[in-house]
């Protein structure tokens, strides 16, 4: 077995099995090749004549675009100059940063929402940034003064983890009894929330997910 069989294999054992697609890992000479291509034909040029206004061969330009070849600096900033693109945004993809979010234990932002009066408390564990949809996950609490408040109402889904505790949730039309260890997934569009608050206090982790709002 090779080396990149053993690495693929070792890949295999710690698939999740997500339905996610999964995301490519490029070299630096193809993000940058990628990045070229795309800016030639928002110009709607062809590869030749890019290659003529750039002094480079059409196979050259070609071996550039497909990431075959790792180009020097002078011809980089001869493509940058025939695409009137600045040289930086050849690298840009392959330098963007990816959120990640940590939250110490406790140190959740408190979130005022509908029924925190009611002895319901928020913590935003985290936030997503610049992503096309929003994900907002809260630890929340429910006191020995909170009191059922089955009307809320929003988009997107919502997740359901409970923690500590036991409440009669609903949904629509029906009610779940959840206890520890159980979970809920459903459409947060319709009415939802604690109909019946059998043991206080509880805890529940809830993740909401809708789409982004176009700026």
């Amino acid at each position: 077995m090779t080396k990149s069989d053993k690495t693929r294999a070792q890949d295999a054992e710690y698939d999740t099995d997500s339905g996610a697609p999964r995301v490519a890992t490029r070299t630096l000479e193809e993000a940058i090749g990628a990045q070229i291509r795309m800016h030639r034909k928002r110009l709607d040029i062809t590869g030749g004549e890019l290659a003529a206004a750039a002094s480079l061969s059409t196979g050259m330009l070609s071996k550039i675009e497909n990431g075959q070849i790792s180009p020097s600096l002078s011809t980089l900033q001869s493509l940058a100059r025939a695409l009137n693109q600045p040289l930086s945004s050849f690298f840009t993809p392959f330098e963007e940063h990816h959120d990640c979010s940590f939250v110490k234990a406790g140190q959740g932002v408190s979130i005022e929402r509908r029924g925190t009066k009611a002895g319901h408390h928020y913590q935003l564990l985290g936030h997503s940034l610049g992503a096309e949809v929003e994900v907002e996950p809260y630890l929340i609490r429910l006191s020995e003064e909170a009191r059922p408040y089955p009307s809320f109402q929003h988009a997107g889904v919502e997740l359901i983890y409970m923690l500590t505790g036991r409440v009669l949730y609903r949904h629509a039309d029906r009610s779940y009894p959840l206890e520890p260890g159980d979970t809920l997934f459903f459409d947060a569009a319709a009415p939802h929330g604690p109909e019946e608050l059998t043991e206080l206090p509880m805890t529940y982790l809830s993740i909401i997910i809708y789409p982004a709002k176009e700026s």
